[in-house]
């Protein structure tokens, strides 16, 4: 299971929200002793200063990556998104991009479970528009919900993004059918974050927000 989060607010650097605090993005790479042994990549997505999204991604551990101490303390932004997976297979170096998954506007976490995704799969792929099925590069859920949330938006040019993911959250209900599924869901559009938490027939995930933590003023936080 990934572990996600998100900010928004006034420009801080990258190394304060994900390296600084007591539980940062390095403490939870050790959260599970699974994740020790077979540990997982990560990923970060911000806003360029022309506005477009910009992303790092490893498929090597974070606690592995010498070059990210440098890294997050040279960008600064007022939106930042992050994912930081927990493997539970041993750990093979995979050839595939990681989340944040993104296109010319948005960026795209996902997290959560998907039953029976081999089927699922095909009937997202199969309502797709040809040239966004074409774009998928992975089998991973997160990508093939993206790839579903732009086909939506770009379906009807008049969706809000609160009307899009209403709209994903309709069709995966009636696609899943009587087994438990859950996810959270954050997207990143440059001027604002959507965050959503669903489930059906079993708990929600947890999912946390804050807008009055002492450490950074004036923004917004998520986490799960």
């Amino acid at each position: 299971m990934c572990r996600l989060a998100a900010y928004l607010g006034p420009y801080i650097r990258l190394s304060e929200l994900l390296l600084e605090p007591t539980y940062n993005l390095l403490h939870l790479s050790y959260g599970e002793q699974a994740a020790v042994f077979y540990p997982g990549g990560f990923g970060i997505g911000w806003y360029a200063a022309d506005g477009t999204p910009a992303v790092y991604t490893q498929s090597v551990p974070v606690w592995n990556d010498s070059n990210l101490p440098h890294l997050t303390h040279s960008i600064y932004a007022r939106l930042f998104v992050a994912s930081v997976d927990h493997a539970c297979v041993p750990f093979i170096v995979a050839p595939c991009p990681g989340q944040p998954y993104y296109d010319g506007h948005l960026l795209f976490l996902h997290q959560g479970f998907l039953s029976d995704f081999s089927h699922l799969r095909r009937t997202i792929r199969d309502f797709l528009e040809p040239h966004l099925e074409a774009e998928i590069r992975s089998n991973t859920a997160s990508e093939h919900l993206f790839a579903l949330l732009r086909h939506l938006l770009s379906d009807d040019p008049e969706l809000t993004m609160e009307q899009a993911l209403t709209a994903l959250l309709d069709l995966l209900a009636g696609w899943v059918g009587g087994q438990s599924n859950l996810l959270n869901l954050i997207v990143a559009d440059g001027a604002g974050l959507y965050v959503v938490r669903q489930a059906w027939h079993a708990d929600c995930p947890t999912l946390y927000y804050n807008v009055d933590d002492e450490g950074f003023p004036d923004a917004q936080l998520v986490a799960s």
